[in-house]
């Protein structure tokens, strides 16, 4: 499957797979602020634009997000995306273990929102879930590396 490039820099690269409905970030290294934003919203609008369900977030190279970026997740960009139609989302988890629980952290959150997320080790697993995960059979939401 032939994946879009959306956006391609020193920070990140993002991707829309047109045949599974999946927005596909990877940050290339620790990213905040304006740059951290810049990617997620850009994720968000081609999301909206063409009706995906399906969120792939590989964090390997990056760490925990700073407070002032959590924030922002969790009180804006988290809701816009549900709204638009966020259903499930396969994050691969950073390689720092304080990355890890922040990430890990955000997921619980994501359930209580009702997304269905699971995590992941390898970049290719996770997006093999979300191509094949059935969007009318119920998914028990779990985490790996665990806390």
């Amino acid at each position: 499957m032939t994946a879009e490039v959306i956006l391609d820099n020193e920070y990140a690269t993002l991707w829309y797979h047109p045949d599974s409905g999946i927005v596909h970030h990877k940050f290339h290294k620790f990213i905040y602020g304006e740059k951290f934003r810049e990617v997620l919203n850009t994720g968000y609008e081609v999301f909206k634009a063409r009706g995906a369900s399906k969120w792939l977030t590989d964090d390997r190279l990056n760490s925990a997000i700073p407070k002032e970026d959590t924030a922002w997740l969790i009180t804006d960009w988290n809701p816009r995306v549900i709204a638009a139609g966020w259903k499930y989302w396969a994050a691969v988890l950073p390689d720092k273990k304080v990355g890890q629980v922040n990430i890990n952290w955000l997921m619980r959150g994501g359930h209580q929102q009702g997304l269905i997320a699971l995590a992941f080790e390898d970049p290719d697993e996770a997006l093999h879930w979300l191509e094949t995960v059935d969007q009318t059979a119920p998914v028990e939401p779990t985490t790996s590396r665990e806390q």
